[in-house]
């Protein structure tokens, strides 16, 4: 398995993997997820045989993502590691993909002193996510509603 950065050829798989991920990952168009990558100061995903099987979108503090998830950690953090969005193929789930990712960005953010942060959906509920994190040393944080949606504000502190 190989860990290497995104570029514009990677739209579409990237794309095509977010939609496997549905609803956790959040609907977006592939003109959207090409915007997104730009902006994003770690971008990367895992490649089996030259086939992306998973990506990590992650951000720094005070880009123009108009996420209000994101909002809410600039409304409270100076500095932090954004995961936008994690997501991993649907038949390559369940083979320590997402974790060898997390492991990338854990260390992307602990060379820089940065604590990670993330949410997760809790209506509709993710508890899988939830248990992906904690397993990772994220800490629920906060709550954050948004009509019928909830989702639990997550902080994996500088260590």
């Amino acid at each position: 398995m190989d860990i290497r950065q995104l570029n514009l050829n990677d739209i579409p798989s990237g794309w095509s993997i977010n939609e496997q991920g549905l609803p956790g990952t959040g609907q977006i168009t592939e003109q959207e997820f090409a915007d997104l990558l730009s902006l994003c100061e770690v971008a990367v995903g895992a490649f089996e045989h030259e086939e992306m099987v998973g990506f990590v979108l992650c951000l720094l503090p005070n880009t123009r993502y108009a996420s209000l998830n994101y909002a809410w950690f600039n409304e409270r953090y100076s500095s932090f590691l954004y995961v936008d969005r994690i997501a991993v193929a649907e038949r390559h789930r369940d083979k320590g993909i997402g974790t060898l990712l997390y492991g990338y960005i854990i260390e992307h953010a602990h060379q820089r002193g940065l604590p990670v942060t993330a949410e997760v959906n809790l209506t509709p509920p993710n508890p899988g996510s939830i248990r992906f994190h904690e397993r990772h040393d994220f800490n629920q944080i906060g709550e954050f509603h948004q009509g019928e949606k909830s989702v639990a504000m997550m902080l994996r502190s500088t260590k």
